[in-house]
């Protein structure tokens, strides 16, 4: 079964570490590139799965289909503390998933590559 894993941060930055880190200590298996979605549409999507108000809107998101099925990925989530917060989409969200599954293909991909500010802060 497949699902979804929305990421949401305060900069693009932090959403490439989170994408990496559910890869590298959440053991989950992507089964496409992780996608560009707008941060209106990430929020909108996060108060409709959550059902309740936000607190902070976000600055930068990214989805990605996983192969890793809902209650693993919720699991392992829990294992590991990305610095972004992150929802998992299943089909029990049958709304959102559905319309991911439907409009995935066409956002762009999101850009994985760090800026060259992070770089240079890690290697100081």
């Amino acid at each position: 079964m497949k699902s979804f894993a929305l990421v949401r941060a305060d900069d693009p930055d932090k959403v490439r570490i989170a994408l990496n880190d559910l890869e590298t200590y959440g053991h989950m298996k992507f089964a496409a590139n992780p996608k560009s979605i707008s941060t209106k549409y990430a929020d909108q999507i996060l108060v409709g799965v959550m059902g309740k108000e936000l607190k902070n809107v976000c600055s930068a998101a990214s989805v990605v289909l996983m192969e890793t099925y809902p209650s693993v990925a919720i699991a392992n989530l829990k294992k590991i503390h990305p610095p972004a917060h992150i929802i998992i989409i299943s089909s029990r969200h049958e709304k959102y998933f559905e319309e991911l599954m439907n409009t995935y293909d066409i956002f762009p991909d999101f850009d994985r590559n760090f800026s060259k500010t992070t770089k240079k802060k890690n290697e100081e």
